[in-house]
C-alpha cells in the first residue's frame, strides 16, 4: 500500500451558511490523500496502474464548484466522489479549509477533515 496526496489545491468558491458568503464567495484549499496499492505502478511505470493526479484534481475542482452551507458537506461529497471514481481505494482523507472565515476576529482558516 502507498499514499497519493494533493496538497493545498486552491479554489474560489461559494460555501457558507451566510447569504453574503454564498453571494461573494471566498478562498478555500483542499488536501486529498488516497491510500491504494502503488506496487503495480512502481513495477510498470504506467499511468494505467495508478491514480491519475489530474483526474483527482478535476474531481475535487468539480465538487468545489457546487455551493454548500457546510465544509462537512463539501468534504463528504469529495470523499463520496473519490470512491465512485477510483477503484481500489483502501482509505481516503479529505481536508477542506475556508480562508479568513467571518468569525468576528482574525482567524486564518477553519477546516474540516473527513476520512473513510
Amino acid at each position: 500500500m502507498g499514499l497519493i496526496s494533493l496538497h493545498n489545491m486552491e479554489f474560489f468558491a461559494s460555501h457558507g451558511c451566510f447569504e453574503e458568503e454564498q453571494m461573494t464567495g471566498g478562498y478555500f484549499s483542499v488536501d486529498a490523500t488516497i491510500e491504494t496499492d502503488l506496487l503495480p505502478a512502481a513495477r510498470s511505470d504506467s499511468l494505467d496502474d495508478t491514480i491519475n493526479y489530474q483526474q483527482l484534481y478535476e474531481l475535487v475542482k468539480r465538487e468545489m464548484q457546487c455551493p454548500s452551507n457546510l465544509l462537512e458537506h463539501v468534504a463528504g461529497r469529495i470523499l463520496q466522489a473519490l470512491y465512485a471514481e477510483f477503484n481500489h481505494i483502501g482509505h481516503a482523507t479529505v481536508t477542506v479549509r475556508k480562508h479568513n472565515p467571518p468569525l468576528g476576529g482574525k482567524v486564518s482558516a477553519a477546516s474540516v477533515t473527513l476520512s473513510k
